[in-house]
């Protein structure tokens, strides 16, 4: 007779057992924010929330609240067409300081294929747009940053399809760029659709350029995440901490999916 297994992985269960603490406002009030550079990302939903409304200035709220140096943000444009930008880039810049990483070509929208990063201090020195293969149109960007505290990081944002078979391709696309070139401390973040944990996880193909995935953090759907469908990866142990879900009242309506955040840290890496 074999032992009962828990349905769900134990780093979800252990998330939903905790979410009771996390939304308490004391407790979010109450944790001073870590030294280092903060990083997110966040599948914005065309800026259409979980109640059905277009929404862009409550995207924009929940992006002021998180906080981040550097964010990704993934459906910031329109799905077709001349992809046209949705938010408010000049506002968010006056309101936050992030600026987006400069993107050629695109005249109306944010970023390339829904992917925007944006970044609060320090210099770009490299930007690339890379089209996904598979077959929805997906795409990253893959931008140098010169952080202000000092360090380079390669920033990989991504959103991957909804087919298995085009994750794969994906992941060993993003993984064939990183082995072409320098290394350097890369962040790997964004919409990678991957539900599946384990053997069965397409993600299994970034082990070979990131080594051990870091725990699934559940961020889809927004009101009750039980799916780590948004990760941040770093090719370099111990650079990246205390990764987590934004979890707010505002955040669980704005969008289908919670953002994700972690702190990066360069000074392991180079010390």
């Amino acid at each position: 007779m074999h032992a009962k297994r828990d349905s769900l992985p134990s780093s979800i269960l252990a998330s939903i057992r905790s979410r009771k603490k996390r939304l308490d406002p004391a407790y979010t009030e109450a944790r001073p924010r870590s030294a280092g550079t903060l990083i997110a990302s966040y599948n914005v939903h065309k800026c259409v929330g979980t109640d059905r409304r277009f929404d862009p200035e409550r995207t924009s709220r929940v992006i002021h609240e998180i906080g981040a140096d550097v964010i990704a943000l993934q459906e910031a444009d329109t799905r077709f067409g001349e992809r046209t930008g949705i938010l408010d880039l000049g506002r968010l810049e006056r309101e936050t300081g992030l600026i987006p990483v400069p993107v050629a070509g695109m005249a109306k929208a944010h970023g390339w294929h829904g992917n925007v990063v944006l970044f609060k201090k320090g210099l770009v020195h490299d930007v690339h747009q890379v089209k996904l293969p598979g077959l929805e149109p997906r795409g990253a960007l893959v931008a140098e940053i010169e952080l202000e505290e000092g360090g380079v990081l390669r920033i990989i944002a991504a959103h991957f399809g909804l087919l298995r078979h085009s994750r794969a391709q994906q992941a060993r696309t993003l993984v064939d760029l990183i082995n072409d070139r320098h290394e350097m401390p890369t962040i790997l973040l964004g919409d990678l659709n991957e539900w599946r944990l384990g053997d069965r996880s397409s993600l299994n193909t970034f082990q070979s350029a990131f080594g051990e995935l870091p725990p699934a953090i559940p961020s889809f759907p927004a009101g009750l995440p039980l799916l780590a469908l948004d990760r941040i990866i770093a090719n370099r142990r111990g650079i990246i901490s205390e990764v987590e879900a934004h979890d707010t009242p505002l955040a669980r309506i704005a969008s289908d999916h919670l953002p994700i955040k972690a702190l990066v840290d360069l000074k392991p890496a180079g010390g």
